[in-house]
C-alpha cells in the first residue's frame, strides 16, 4: 500500500465563511425575545407598583399630613410624630407587642421543632399525623379564634371544665390582665405551627443517615445526636423560620382584636391594634400612617441586624 506523499494528501476543506447577516439575525432574535419578556413583565410590574409600592409611598406622604381622606390634606410636617410620641398608649402598645414576641419565641418557636423531631420517628400513620398538625393552618383565623374563645369561657369553656375535674380553676383566661396575653400566644402557636412542622420534617429528610449512624457508633445517645447532628444540619432552616416568626409576631393583630379588643385594661393592646384605633376609631389617619412607617423601619432594621448576625448559618 502506497503511502501518501505531501503532494498527494487531500486538501483541507476550506471552511465557508459564516453569512454576514448571522450576527444580525442573532441580535434581532435576542431583541425580539427581550421585547416579548418585557411585554409580559410590564403588566405585572404595573399591577405590583399600583397595589404594593404606591400604597407605601402614599402612606409615607400621609404621615406628614392631616386629613380625613375626604377633605384636602394639610401638610403638618412632623406634628403627627410628635403627637404620637406624646401618647402614653404608644409605650403600652410597644411593651405589649414585645411581650407577645417574647412569649411567642419562648412557647411557639421550640414547639414545632420538638413536634417535628417526634414525628420524624413515626413510620406508621405518619400522613395522618401530618394532616392533623397542618389542619389548624387551613382553618380561617377568625373561626379558630372564636373556637378558642369558647374554650376560654370562664363558665362553660372546655379548659375550665377539664381542669375542674382535677380540682383546678375556674380561671379567667381572657378577663385577667395576668393571663390574657398568654392565652393569645397559646392560640396563635396552635394555629400557626403546622407549616413550620412540615418545613422541619422536609429538612430532616435531607439529613444524611450516615451522620446518625456515625454518631451512634461513637456512642452518642438520642440527646447528643439531636444536639450534634440534627440541629447543626437544620441551622439555616431554623434561622429562616426564626426571622419569619419574629416578623409575624411583631405584626400581631387578629388575636388581640377578636379575642379582647386590646383589653382588659389595654393589657393586650399591640402596635397594629393601636394603628387600627388611630385610623378607624379616631380618624387620625396621619398618626396611623406615621406609626406604620415607624413600624416598617423597625422591622427593616430588625431584619438587617438579624441577617447580618446569622450570615454564617447558611454557609457553615
Amino acid at each position: 500500500m502506497a503511502l501518501l506523499t505531501p503532494s498527494r494528501r487531500p486538501a483541507a476543506v476550506a471552511k465557508e465563511p459564516l453569512p454576514r447577516t448571522l450576527p444580525q439575525r442573532r441580535r434581532g432574535t435576542g431583541s425580539r425575545k427581550q421585547f416579548t419578556a418585557w411585554l409580559f413583565l410590564v403588566p405585572a410590574l404595573l399591577v405590583f407598583g399600583l397595589f404594593a409600592w404606591w400604597p407605601i409611598v402614599r402612606s409615607l406622604l400621609l404621615s406628614f399630613q392631616k386629613t380625613n381622606l375626604v377633605e384636602p390634606a394639610v401638610w403638618v410636617g412632623l406634628d403627627n410624630f410628635r403627637t404620637l410620641f406624646d401618647d402614653p398608649l404608644l409605650g403600652t402598645a410597644v411593651g405589649n407587642t414585645l411581650f407577645f414576641v417574647a412569649l411567642g419565641l419562648l412557647i411557639g418557636f421550640p414547639a414545632p421543632l420538638a413536634l417535628a423531631a417526634i414525628m420524624s420517628t413515626v413510620r406508621r400513620g405518619a400522613g395522618v399525623y401530618r394532616f392533623l398538625v397542618y389542619l389548624p393552618v387551613v382553618i380561617p383565623p377568625v373561626v379558630a379564634i372564636l373556637l378558642w374563645k369558647w374554650f376560654y369561657d370562664p363558665g362553660s369553656g372546655l379548659f375550665n371544665n377539664v381542669l375542674g375535674k382535677f380540682g383546678l380553676g375556674p380561671y379567667s383566661w381572657l378577663e385577667s390582665s395576668d393571663s390574657a396575653m398568654l392565652s393569645l400566644v397559646l392560640e396563635a402557636t396552635w394555629a400557626g405551627m403546622g407549616g413550620a412542622v412540615l418545613i422541619y420534617l422536609a429538612a430532616m429528610v435531607g439529613i444524611p443517615g450516615e451522620l446518625y449512624e456515625a454518631a451512634e457508633v461513637d456512642g452518642a445517645g438520642i440527646r447528643r445526636r439531636i444536639w450534634h447532628v440534627m440541629l447543626p444540619q437544620l441551622r439555616p432552616v431554623i434561622g429562616l423560620l426564626l426571622l419569619v416568626q419574629l416578623i409575624n409576631t411583631v405584626q400581631v393583630f387578629t388575636e388581640p382584636y377578636v379575642f379582647t379588643g386590646g383589653g382588659p385594661e389595654n393589657s393586650t393592646l399591640t402596635v397594629l391594634l393601636l394603628i387600627f384605633r388611630y385610623a378607624f376609631q379616631d380618624g387620625e389617619y396621619g398618626q396611623a400612617a406615621a406609626l406604620s412607617f415607624l413600624m416598617v423601619l423597625a422591622l427593616a432594621l430588625l431584619s438587617a441586624v438579624y441577617l447580618r448576625a446569622t450570615r454564617s448559618w447558611s454557609t457553615s
